[in-house]
């Protein structure tokens, strides 16, 4: 073999070459693996195994939060088998090399029964040595982050041992509000699959789940105090609703994983569904001087209006435990209520004239005092400020509309009054193109206008929206990753560091392949295979 290679050094030093660039391009891979980047991570070649039978997760002995922490003591249990994903327990013969490794968990601050909120640390250190792991974090939302990172740090050689590098990272959100939006009400989801999204964000360290839980079609949440909306508003009262326990599991499912449950009821608009349960709640529409049969918006003109909204979410605010509440407020259509005499009455009364932006304003400011008579701070779609409502300083306003441009100067008029600001437009992932769209999302530059450096503070994040007209538990996964993880690094990572979508696309190739073997099912990227293709659910 020897003399065979020296008599054909060229061929030999071909394979030779190539069977190097392999070996590099593999252990880089996978150095590199951790998706959404890191703010800082560095790795050498030296690598250690890991044998699952010697592998445990541990408290450090002066962490705050210990033993029957039911946040990191669930994370313990559901992270073995993500990163032993192979691994069957071996019959009792057989032998095993003793690689012993441990991951110590500190942390400062146990939180270990509350839900996370908008102010909650996630930042992390992570330490990997030989036969240990440290991962050190101010909370168990930290903890969570690191022990993702973790978790794809691990990898498998073609014999099937696991292995993980030498590595340190320090890391923390770049945004604090990273959001993905689920619409249950223009095809309903069933449980499995917003568990199963839950899941997914983990993976992507998404920490808000926008549940745009109601709309015009349907009214699936089973209300307690208002039973009908989901009897005669949903599309089916049995088959098609969230129980109160459905709701319960949601936000249990999604406070193991660090992610806050925001919910939203929009109105006025919006708003067809509610009526068909709650008569009187929607504004006959007039044909001339005779009701045409048809309904507009929530009818702003009755106090009954009003009193309804305050009962509905009184029970709303308790159960969501979210300090935020979603109010909509956007794509308010006037023209039943320019046709409707009594609504005219009261735009009199009121002195608004004939300009309904004002009627609106009112509507929106009555609805932003009822949640923040509850203890509840409440986000709204932009339409509330672009009409010049009278709402408190620390509502919360999200853009969801306008060209590139008119991006720019909604967050630089938004930011300017002194209002935080949500950014979705760019992420409207429910508009497919053919080809690799998830470019456009990840060169997003949420903070690319004119602005000082306190406008921009005022930008909390940003969020991933997939609006359901054509989307159900059919066709949600695949749609949404991994085209939603080009905006989860966005809105982690430091944009200096991710800024090539040519450095991206093999980091995120990597990625959703990890994402197949989760049972996530993300479509291709481009043109290739997956070591391990997805096996079905």
């Amino acid at each position: 073999r020897a003399r065979k290679c020296i008599s054909n050094s060229r061929r030999c030093y071909k394979q030779w070459f190539g069977f190097m660039v392999l070996i590099m391009s593999f252990c880089v891979s996978y150095v590199d693996a951790v998706w959404p980047m890191p703010q800082m991570i560095s790795s050498s070649m030296a690598r250690y195994t890991l044998n699952p039978r010697e592998f445990l997760f541990q408290y450090s002995s002066g962490s705050s939060a210990q033993s029957g922490c039911s946040v990191l003591d669930s994370a313990f249990k559901r992270y073995f088998p993500l990163i032993f994903t192979d691994y069957t327990r071996p019959r009792q013969h057989d032998e095993w090399f003793r690689f012993p490794f441990t991951v110590v968990v500190h942390v400062e601050r146990a939180e270990c029964e509350d839900y996370p909120d908008a102010d909650s640390s996630e930042s992390y250190k992570l330490s990997v040595r030989s036969g240990q792991a440290a991962l050190r974090a101010e909370t168990v939302w930290g903890a969570l982050r690191g022990l993702e990172s973790f978790s794809q740090l691990v990898y498998q050689d073609d014999f099937g041992e696991y292995f993980v590098n030498e590595t340190e990272i320090e890391d923390f959100p770049r945004f604090q509000f990273r959001g993905i939006l689920l619409d249950t009400s223009r095809h309903y989801l069933p449980l499995h699959a917003i568990l199963k999204t839950l899941d997914a964000m983990s993976y992507n360290k998404f920490n808000v789940f926008h549940w745009h839980i109601v709309d015009d079609p349907s009214f699936p949440y089973q209300s307690s105090t208002f039973p009908d909306l989901s009897r005669k508003g949903a599309f089916h009262p049995s088959t098609h609703v969230y129980t109160q326990i459905d709701v319960k599991r949601v936000i249990a499912h999604a406070r193991l994983r660090g992610i806050r449950v925001l919910a939203e009821f929009d109105s006025p608009g919006h708003t067809q569904s509610w009526g068909k349960g709650q008569p009187g709640l929607l504004t006959p529409c007039y044909k001339g001087t005779v009701p045409s049969g048809t309904f507009g918006p929530v009818n702003p003109a009755n106090f009954s209006s009003y009193q309804f909204m305050t009962r509905l979410f009184k029970e709303v605010t308790s159960v969501f435990p979210d300090s935020y509440i979603h109010l909509g407020g956007d794509e308010v259509d006037f023209t039943c209520w320019k046709s409707n005499p009594d609504v005219r009455g009261f735009m009199l009364k009121m002195g608004f004239g004939t300009d309904y932006t004002k009627l609106e304003s009112y509507y929106m400011e009555n609805m932003v005092n009822i949640t923040k008579g509850l203890n509840k701070t409440a986000i709204v779609w932009q339409d509330v400020f672009d009409y010049h409502e009278k709402i408190p300083v620390d509502t919360v306003l999200h853009i969801w509309k306008g060209s590139p441009g008119q991006i720019q100067q909604e967050l630089s008029t938004i930011t300017l009054a002194g209002y935080r600001v949500i950014l979705a437009a760019p992420w409207y992932i429910n508009h497919i193109n053919y080809g690799q769209d998830w470019k456009t999302y990840y060169t997003i530059q949420p903070l690319n206008f004119t602005g000082t450096e306190q406008q921009k503070k005022l930008v909390i994040g940003g969020e991933v929206c997939m609006w359901g007209e054509y989307v159900d538990a059919t066709n949600l996964s695949p749609r949404l990753w991994p085209r939603a993880s080009a905006a989860a690094e966005r809105l982690w990572s430091d944009e200096r560091m991710t800024s090539s979508v040519i450095d991206a696309y093999p980091r995120l190739v990597d990625f959703r392949c990890r994402l197949l073997r989760r049972g996530i099912q993300a479509e291709p990227l481009f043109v290739g295979h997956c070591r391990h293709e997805y096996q079905g659910i």
